[in-house]
């Protein structure tokens, strides 16, 4: 991170002589007050300049990948991370060799990394922007064979008349199931349980 040190006759003066340096705004950078400074007597003798260090923010976008770069040292595994913003969104995409171990079973370990690396993004900051983690094409593939998984439940309630109801799963693929069946005139959705175990049962539409 840039950051600089200036002195001033007050500590705002400081700031806003840093300000100028950078080239950036006060909602962009984080300042410390190294020192207050003095007048001294009568504002002459004794006096002290006020001595501040002013830092630029990281960016959204560097503050995710220096973090994962960090998990990744952690583990001593080699991951590779692209970063895109919209002005809802961060997307986050992770490649690597042995990045598998962040995926966990069901997606459950990148469902947990994506809730840290938000926490990690709205720290400190009026930025709401949701981060959507994917690793190697993780989330693509999963989201397809839960429409596949849809599709099928469909066909067999259609063909018996009888309910399927599938295995649990979290509420954004419960999401998934629900809009990939949105559609359909033959069969209606709900979500029965108590989460973590809460299920979704396709039947004939009343």
């Amino acid at each position: 991170m840039i950051s600089v040190e200036k002195r001033g006759k007050t500590a705002e003066e400081a700031i806003a002589l840093a300000l100028e340096e950078l080239g950036e705004d006060r909602d962009n950078v984080v300042v410390e007050v190294l020192d207050e400074g003095s007048k001294g007597l009568f504002g002459l003798l004794g006096s002290k300049d006020a001595r501040v260090r002013v830092t630029v923010k990281a960016s959204k976008s560097a503050l995710i990948r220096d973090l994962l770069e960090d998990i990744g040292r952690a583990l001593r595994i080699s991951l590779f991370s692209k970063v895109s913003e919209s002005e809802e969104f961060i997307f986050v995409d992770v490649t690597g060799s042995e990045v598998g171990m962040l995926i966990g079973r069901h997606g459950q370990a990148l469902d947990s990394l994506q809730y840290l690396l938000n926490l990690a993004a709205h720290k400190g900051t009026d930025d709401r922007r949701r981060v959507i983690l994917d690793i190697e094409g993780y989330r693509r593939r999963r989201e397809e064979s839960l429409r596949r998984l849809a599709e099928r439940a469909a066909e067999k309630v259609a063909r018996t008349g009888r309910p399927v109801t599938l295995e649990a799963m979290p509420a954004h693929e419960r999401r998934i199931v629900h809009l990939a069946l949105q559609q359909n005139d033959a069969v209606e959705t709900r979500s029965e349980g108590e989460e973590p175990f809460r299920k979704i049962i396709v039947s004939i539409k009343r």
